[in-house]
């Protein structure tokens, strides 16, 4: 119930449409139930992607995120660990590790020792874990630093979602650190294929080194908060009501992706600017929404 059940659920409904798809509602804490679910089938690749998102979140209900993000991460582990079929796992990190980076754009080789969230501790220790079940259990693994993912069926408490309901509906926008901000958006339609061609391309289990590795993520390019309210103004047509507002605790002035490792072995390419992710994702807000 962090955010909307209906939205959860129509998701899935979108799902459920396609031939082969199978879901089973299962908590993660719950290595038991986790494997009864997943009995009947072979499985050789794994995507991760379940977690208790959110920075802020994190702050204010820190216990929620031990459960999903550690104890459900740990459960994937020793589940692939005894599969006779497994080939790769590959995993949600986030861009969040990076915390008050030094250096923008972040690169993978980069230290993530200073994390800013409780959030941000779950991930990286996430990473530390898959890290040493590689090296132990020769399990090849891939973690994926999301950097601020948006589109449609995104999560509902995301700034563009917020923004877009805040301006539709009359209401003024909480704009932090005054505005002088910058993110690396990542639209959903790219991440995908990069997704599924990286759960291909297991890294090696032969030699010394752990088959682990770390890519970024992301869209090549930073941009100013101020600039996207901008772009969301020209697709809605009404100017937004800003509410600035000082930084808050745990949140970061600027991130941005490095993403020349995920383009030399992968073959990524971010290909949607903001203003075409932007219009696409507003397009299917007023469907969803019933909105004109």
């Amino acid at each position: 119930d962090y955010y909307s059940v209906q939205l959860k659920t129509d998701r899935l409904a979108e799902l459920q449409k396609h031939n082969g798809f199978r879901f089973h509602k299962v908590e993660l804490a719950d290595l038991a139930a986790l494997k009864d679910a997943l009995e009947p089938y072979s499985i050789r690749r794994v995507i991760h992607l379940a977690a208790q998102a959110g920075v802020r979140h994190s702050i204010e209900q820190p216990e929620s995120y031990i459960g999903s993000n550690l104890v459900g991460h740990f459960n994937v582990l020793e589940y692939c660990r005894h599969l006779d079929s497994f080939e790769h796992l590959v995993y949600a990190s986030s861009s969040s590790v990076y915390g008050k980076s030094a250096s923008v754009p972040s690169k993978e080789t980069d230290r993530v020792d200073a994390p800013m969230s409780l959030y941000a501790a779950t991930k990286k220790c996430d990473e530390l874990m898959s890290y040493s079940y590689a090296h132990l259990y020769r399990m090849p693994q891939t973690g994926l630093r999301f950097f601020t993912v948006y589109g449609p069926w995104g999560r509902p408490d995301m700034a563009l979602w917020l923004f877009i309901d805040a301006i539709l509906s009359g209401r003024p926008i909480n704009v932090f650190n005054f505005g002088n901000m910058r993110r690396d958006f990542n639209y959903i339609d790219d991440l995908i294929p990069a997704l599924i061609t990286t759960a291909e391309k297991a890294p090696s289990a032969d030699g010394n080194d752990a088959p682990h590795r770390i890519y970024n993520i992301g869209g090549d390019h930073t941009e100013n908060l101020m600039d996207l309210i901008g772009v969301l103004e020209r697709k809605v047509g009404k100017k937004a009501e800003l509410n600035l507002l000082p930084m808050q605790a745990g949140d970061v002035v600027e991130s941005g992706a490095d993403v020349s490792a995920i383009r030399q072995d992968i073959g990524f390419e971010p290909r949607t600017g903001i203003e075409a992710g932007v219009s696409r994702f507003v397009d299917w807000y007023r469907t969803y929404h019933g909105i004109r």
